[in-house]
């Protein structure tokens, strides 16, 4: 396999850097001449995290697929401006990422907001997604959860103790490894507060995406038992809404599924790739 981290000047204004693993006898992504391959996996990691947070996925999955991990908009690496962070101009970001990359049609993978902003792609720009994995994915954000207030509080720069205690409010029933929470860590710590309050401000002021559009692709929902911030009844209609979804359900695990247990999420992606690459 062979990886290269490119920076990508979008035409919405702001440039992210994204990482792109190829198979080792992978042609370039948007070369014509290429024999036909499965569509690209696209990976969108959620609120104030980066696309480290896949650093313990990306091993796991199939190495014939072509693999695309963007920091998005106010995050990771990424152009951090006064503005843009509503839901449908951060759909409109991966949009333009893929077209500047010379994607016609990628799987999406978002994971917790991630997935929120992969359905308003598919809703926006459904030419865009082949197919979609909504991993521990809100049906709807508009009860703003209890931390909103907290992070309404924010200024700069953002401390790295609020950071390491806001971490709490999402329950681990697995065993993660340090050097990944302080990662995430880190990752909380070189955002802005107007990074922190805009995507979150974003997410929960939008109409919900399978409120207003349709979703028509092939969609894998993965979904903790113990999500203290998604009910399954939520999981459950957002299954309902999407023809043919597919829901799979995690006991004994919570809301950060990526974090609690990357090789079940990375075997649960590597078999729907493979009934939907050749689709």
């Amino acid at each position: 396999m062979h990886s290269e981290l490119r920076r990508v000047q979008l035409r919405t204004g702001i440039t992210v850097p994204c990482l792109v693993r190829r198979p080792a006898d992978g042609c370039e992504l948007n070369d014509r001449a290429a024999p036909k391959a499965p569509p690209p996996l696209l990976l969108l990691h959620p609120w104030a995290e980066s696309r480290r947070t896949f650093d313990r996925l990306l091993p796991l999955l199939p190495p014939s697929f072509t693999i695309l991990v963007p920091d998005l908009r106010g995050q990771g690496d990424a152009d951090k401006p006064e503005d843009g962070y509503s839901l449908a101009q951060m759909a409109d970001d991966v949009a333009a990422l893929l077209e500047a990359l010379g994607i016609a049609s990628a799987c999406v993978l978002g994971s917790s907001s991630g997935g929120y902003l992969a359905q308003q792609l598919a809703v926006d720009r459904p030419e865009l997604v082949h197919s979609l994995i909504l991993v521990g994915a809100p049906l709807s954000l508009r009860s703003r959860p209890a931390f909103a207030a907290e992070v309404g509080k924010l200024s700069d720069p953002v401390d790295e103790q609020w950071v390491r205690d806001s971490l709490s409010w999402f329950t681990l029933l697995h065993t993660v490894p340090a050097w990944f929470i302080e990662d995430r860590v880190q990752d909380g710590v070189a955002m802005p507060a107007r990074a922190w309050k805009g995507i979150l401000a974003g997410l929960c002021e939008a109409v919900p995406p399978t409120e207003h559009g349709s979703i028509a692709v092939p969609t894998l929902i993965l979904w903790g038992a113990h999500d203290s911030l998604l009910p399954r009844r939520h999981q459950e209609t957002l299954a309902a809404r999407i023809p043919g979804a597919r829901l799979v359900v995690y006991e004994g695990t919570g809301h950060l599924l990526l974090w609690e247990c990357p090789e079940r999420v990375g075997a649960d992606v590597a078999e729907f790739l493979e009934s939907v690459s050749q689709t």
